[in-house]
């Protein structure tokens, strides 16, 4: 078991309060170790306390892409603000065992190695994001490292808000995101 930030429970709760309503995920820290903390260290510094989610993908807006997926991205916005910590080690599926399902949280990414702040939740299985997947040309996949247990009408909500392309308009602004337990 993984102490974080003097949480002793082997899966930390993380609330995320937002403007349409809250998310509660479990974080997976014996599967996804590095992800999991980066995340828990952005919670309880107050990094993200600017965050909001800014971009939702649905099947109507990737004209470009010939795979699709669904998802809500949320985070930081800026590819190099402030608050952000030093990108971290590249955790893939393959690894952890963490699939991207309905409703799983996982890192967004450009490169391997190049996560931050930046994250994402699933509308649906997509095994297109997991390792070997075909989303990202390098087939690595993106690090999941958790999962919604309540909320996900409001992640639904934000996926369906009102948007310019994939970007929302207005962003959904995140109140609050903190340990619960």
């Amino acid at each position: 078991m993984l102490i974080v930030f003097g949480c002793t429970s082997h899966y930390p709760h993380v609330l995320i309060k937002t403007e349409l309503g809250d998310i509660t995920l479990k974080l997976y820290t014996d599967k996804a170790p590095v992800t999991t903390n980066n995340f828990l260290q952005y919670v309880h510094e107050n990094r993200l306390k600017e965050a909001t989610f800014y971009r939702t993908v649905t099947m109507d807006n990737q004209a470009d892409n010939n795979i699709k997926i669904e998802v809500i991205q949320g985070g930081l916005f800026e590819d190099e603000h402030p608050k952000a910590l030093t990108p971290i080690k590249h955790e893939t599926t393959e690894l952890s065992g963490i699939l991207h399902k309905d409703g799983v949280i996982s890192m967004a990414r450009n490169e391997p190695g190049t996560a931050t702040c930046e994250f994402f939740i699933c509308i649906g299985d997509q095994p297109s994001l997991d390792y070997g997947g075909k989303r990202n040309p390098d087939g690595q996949g993106f690090s999941a490292f958790g999962k919604v247990t309540n909320g996900m009408d409001v992640v639904r909500k934000i996926h369906e808000s009102q948007a310019d392309g994939q970007w929302l308009e207005p962003r959904i602004k995140i109140n609050t995101i903190k340990m619960v337990k």
